[in-house]
């Protein structure tokens, strides 16, 4: 059974780890996938053809989801050539880790940018054909840093903390036109970012988690695919955490 079967989905940052996970399960699922990326153009490229040959429409497309008039662009042009819009994943993020008092102020202005005002910009930017449909689901890619803080992530934790307050209203705001919003907040997922890492240190975070392991950029696929479909049509609101009980 395909969930998502004919469904139109933008999808930021999404040429590798989280992003990339949640297209391949996407277009698996019937969904026409329109995805970004900053610098990553090889990736994406191959993500692209990747998708297509699962039978669905894919397309890359170079966007900076921090800039309020290029994410209005690409809605436009994800409009002209894919017909509709139904689901929006915000997954557009980076990191600059330092303590607080090493930190710059463009550390903390930059990643607020990327992070945060990245959901502003592109919710802005679908909100009208939302609307006028009378329905549709955004999904925020926030983080357990958001939820309980961490140290030497001031500025991360503040912008995924900030998104899932920008996730509750606008449900409240979008909830009468059948418009659902929520919120994933993954906690340690193996990527291409965490194979840098040494393995005693990747380790002791897989022996911290209940469930003994690191998530897999599937597992918050799933909990996507779930918010994204029918499944979820009395949910909105949310914040699902896919951390393997790490703050339980």
């Amino acid at each position: 059974m395909k969930l998502l079967e004919g469904k139109n989905v933008i999808i930021t940052g999404a040429s590798r780890g989280i992003g990339s996970g949640i297209a391949r399960v996407f277009a698996e699922h019937g969904a026409h996938v329109a995805f970004t990326y900053s610098s990553s153009e090889g990736p994406a490229i191959e993500l692209e053809k990747e998708l297509t040959e699962v039978g669905v429409k894919a397309k890359a497309f170079k966007s900076n989801a921090a800039s309020f008039e290029e994410s209005e662009a690409l809605v436009g042009q994800v409009l002209e050539e894919f017909g509709g819009i139904d689901v929006l994943i915000n997954n557009a993020g980076i990191t600059k880790d330092n303590l607080l008092m090493r930190m710059g102020e463009s550390d903390f202005d930059t990643v607020i940018r990327v992070n945060l005002k990245s959901v502003f910009n592109m919710t802005k930017a679908v909100q009208r054909t939302l609307l006028k449909q009378r329905k549709g689901s955004i999904i925020n890619m926030s983080s357990v840093v958001g939820v309980k803080g961490n140290a030497g992530q001031t500025n991360y934790a503040a912008s995924k903390s900030g998104i899932i307050g920008f996730t509750k209203s606008v449900a409240l705001e979008l909830g009468s036109r059948n418009i659902r919003c929520n919120a994933i907040a993954p906690g340690f997922i193996e990527t291409e970012m965490t194979d840098k890492l040494d393995e005693k240190t990747v380790q002791g975070w897989r022996d911290a988690i209940p469930l003994k392991r690191g998530g897999t950029p599937e597992d918050v696929a799933n909990a996507c695919l779930f918010l994204a479909s029918d499944m979820s049509s009395y949910i909105t609101g949310q914040v699902l955490q896919v951390d393997g009980g790490m703050l339980t």
